[in-house]
């Protein structure tokens, strides 16, 4: 069949590569100049990585399978990573059981109530139940308020901002069930993993193996509207063209889809709240020398501007990145904050005053490039019963189909999510396979 994806993030690109590999011949469209959406990289200058920062889960079986799929499996790297905190002007290590018992901003009982809440929140299966508390209420019920305020309130704000109080308890949930299993047993170390070349490795494989199979990617390509053909099939126009597809699957964001569809080809529930999403403005740092020794650092102090620091050069080999360190630094904001639209001078001066105070040892000498990322919307925003907000879209034709990431009501937004994702709709839709 002839098949049109809209839509050449992860979740397009993962769809085009099943679907050629079935014998489709695929066309993805993009508007955007290059495509992997949010898991898309960057020119640094010196090297090209991710333009944001991602980690590949010792249990994000999906995403290894499909890295596997397209033959990168040689290209998977794993390594030992630590994890850090930060609070009043001090950074703490808490890579270990015995770092972790040591940790002095709470105490034994604390840590006990801790180990419950993780062992507890990642046993449980009914996340329906979870969708009416507030993460908040929850964790303070688990494990206590000095655990949370030293420990959660912390990581929250590292993810969500300040937007963390209206959150219900299922994100929490949907992290700790992710990263419970990060940590090797066997090893009794953290293990997270990586694709030699970032994503770029990624996109450019899926990118051959579509066009290997006759498939076209076209990018900077904005489609302007999609109906249904009377002949069957779909008409795609984009860019004053107009082409045939005898299956068309939407992938982007619902307001999108609502602005390019015919209004017969599917119907959009409408809901009393709409769906809230974050964005993230997100620095990096390329310097001479290390500022952490950890992969993450999980930032308690208010006085700095951003909500975490990601050092990808603990986890990433320097070989990668010119001998050169790389280090995250993201804010996570509504999407509507006029902050994402801030000059970026202004953003620099706002990052740099953080950094002075985390760092007061690092050089203007050391610093080689600082860039400055902005996505507009990373994430829906789970607040209590997000699932019942999400508007449902039903499609009034047998060959149009939407797969995207508002449907991730009980999970969190990462690349295994979204492989698992694209293989279950395409397990359920027997008629891409007819």
């Amino acid at each position: 069949m002839k098949i049109g994806i809209i839509g050449g993030g992860i979740t397009g690109l993962v769809l085009a590569q099943r679907l050629s590999h079935q014998g489709n011949i695929v066309t993805v469209f993009d508007n955007n100049n290059q495509l992997g959406g949010l898991t898309t990289y960057h020119d640094y200058g010196l090297f090209t990585w991710d333009r944001f920062y991602h980690v590949i889960l010792p249990s994000d079986t999906h995403l290894i399978n499909f890295i596997r799929d397209i033959g990168l499996g040689d290209k998977l790297r794993w390594h030992r990573s630590l994890t850090g905190f930060y609070d009043n002007k001090k950074f703490y290590s808490i890579s270990n059981a015995i770092e972790f018992l040591r940790f002095p901003l709470f105490g034994l009982m604390g840590k006990i109530r801790l180990a419950f809440t993780l062992l507890y929140g990642s046993r449980i299966n009914n996340w329906q139940s979870l969708e009416k508390i507030l993460v908040e209420d929850w964790l303070l019920k688990l494990g206590g308020k000095n655990t949370y305020e030293k420990l959660w309130k912390p990581l929250l704000l590292s993810k969500l901002g300040e937007n963390y109080k209206r959150i219900s308890a299922v994100f929490i949930w949907a992290y700790i069930r992710r990263l419970f299993s990060a940590r090797d047993s066997s090893l009794s170390k953290e293990q997270l993993g990586y694709v030699s070349g970032g994503y770029k490795t990624v996109i450019d494989r899926l990118e051959e193996l579509i066009k290997a199979t006759g498939g076209q990617i076209c990018t900077s390509t904005a489609v302007e509207y999609i109906a249904p053909a009377q002949e069957g099939g779909i008409w795609v126009e984009f860019q004053g063209k107009k082409e045939h597809f005898d299956k068309v699957i939407f992938t982007g964001p619902v307001n999108v889809l609502q602005q390019v569809v015919a209004n017969d080809l599917v119907k959009v529930s409408q809901t009393r709240e709409t769906v809230e999403y974050l964005g993230v403005i997100c620095m990096t740092l390329i310097t001479r020398k290390p500022l952490i020794p950890y992969y993450v650092v999980n930032i308690a102090d208010r006085n700095i501007p951003f909500t975490g620091v990601i050092g990808m050069s603990n986890l990433v080999s320097l070989e990668e990145t010119a001998g050169y360190h790389m280090t995250f630094l993201p804010k996570y904001i509504l999407s509507t904050d006029p902050l994402l639209k801030q000059p970026e001078e202004e953003l620099r001066q706002l990052f740099f005053q953080g950094i002075r105070l985390m760092f007061p040892e690092l050089k203007q000498d050391d610093i080689v490039a600082a860039h400055i990322n902005r996505a507009i919307k990373v994430q829906p925003l789970q607040v209590l019963n997000y699932s019942s907000l999400v508007p449902k879209v039903s499609t009034e034709n047998a060959d149009f189909f939407v797969v995207n990431t508002s449907q991730f009501v009980n999970d969190s937004v990462n690349n295994n999510a979204v492989v698992r994702h694209v293989d279950e709709f395409l397990k359920k839709s027997t008629l891409l396979n007819s």
